[in-house]
């Protein structure tokens, strides 16, 4: 008689219990409130950076996975229609966290509101050109974006600047878009970080994640400096220098700076096209930890204006 009345208890116990937790999942939810979306600029969006960012931006590369974001896609007239079509792939692929997207030429249109801006367009330098005619093109170019973000941008809005000469990119921007703090205008090099982890991981045969502190001196141009005097490697062992792991200076010293100096131009010869994929997923990387911090001890990769 008494094993049936503790066994009438425990289930009477368990249904209290299974009722409550219930209704303590229903409140949850109830008291669950989607973040707001953060508004996002990427000009130059029908290029090929722009048509490799604009998904993982929507997939929550850049913001996390619980960030809802809102894209504002920029380009020029020419190419009105190809920025259309990518607008037509993002609603066709669903993302969840997208909420809407905005695809205009007109740079007041795409500035309206904007949190990030992903500065991508610019006009590239051709056969021919000196680096000075490059620079009035861009002037005009990042003038008129510029005079958009400083009136119409949000207050706090960050921005990278990926159009080369970048740095000098950030500087006309800076110039024309007085409001927007000097910290909150980046340029990337980002790439050239991810380049010398890539070459390091691979030299020594390790995940990219285990290798830290890796440092890129100057500016985004083959005048860098690759600098691995404070990178370390997680192993078994723990936090090894890569230097005393790689045990090879003249490799270090010439070689992989090269590599890294000169990626870039290797991978127009490799596949004759621009390093889209790496250039986008290292803007990702430098909004992400900008804005949600580095993963601990990753270390400093430059690129801030």
């Amino acid at each position: 008689m008494d094993h049936v009345v503790l066994l009438q208890k425990i289930l009477v116990v368990s249904f209290i219990v299974a009722l409550f937790w219930k209704i303590i999942r229903y409140m949850c939810n109830l008291l669950h409130v989607e973040k707001e979306p953060v508004r996002i600029l990427v000009t130059g969006a029908a290029g090929q950076i722009g048509y490799a960012i604009v998904p993982m931006i929507a997939r929550g590369v850049m913001l996390g996975p619980d960030q809802p974001v809102i894209l504002h896609l920029l380009d020029i007239e020419p190419v009105a229609e190809a920025l259309n079509g990518v607008k037509m792939e993002l609603t066709d692929a669903a993302f969840p966290l997208l909420k809407g997207v905005i695809a205009t030429t007109d740079p007041i249109e795409a500035c309206m509101g904007v949190n990030i801006a992903v500065m991508v367009g610019g006009f590239p330098r051709k056969e021919g050109m000196e680096r000075k005619d490059v620079m009035s093109k861009n002037v005009s170019i990042y003038k008129a974006q510029a005079s958009a973000l400083e009136k119409h941008a949000a207050e706090d809005c960050k921005v990278l600047v990926i159009a080369n000469p970048a740095n000098t990119n950030a500087l006309i921007l800076k110039e024309f878009a007085p409001s927007i703090p000097e910290k909150n205008i980046t340029c990337l090099t980002r790439l050239d970080h991810n380049r010398a982890l890539g070459q390091i991981s691979e030299r020594l045969d390790v995940q990219v994640s285990d290798v830290k502190n890796v440092i890129i001196w100057g500016n985004h141009s083959s005048t860098q400096y690759p600098d691995v005097s404070h990178a370390t490697v997680h192993t078994s062992r723990g936090e090894k220098p890569v230097r005393e792991l790689v045990s090879d200076d003249k490799w270090l010293n010439d070689e992989f700076i090269t590599t890294v100096q000169q990626r870039g131009a290797a991978i127009i010869k490799a596949r004759k096209q621009s390093s889209a994929l790496s250039a986008a997923s290292a803007a990702c990387d430098h909004i992400r930890d900008w804005v949600l911090g580095t993963p601990g001890n990753m270390g400093f990769h430059g690129g801030i204006f």
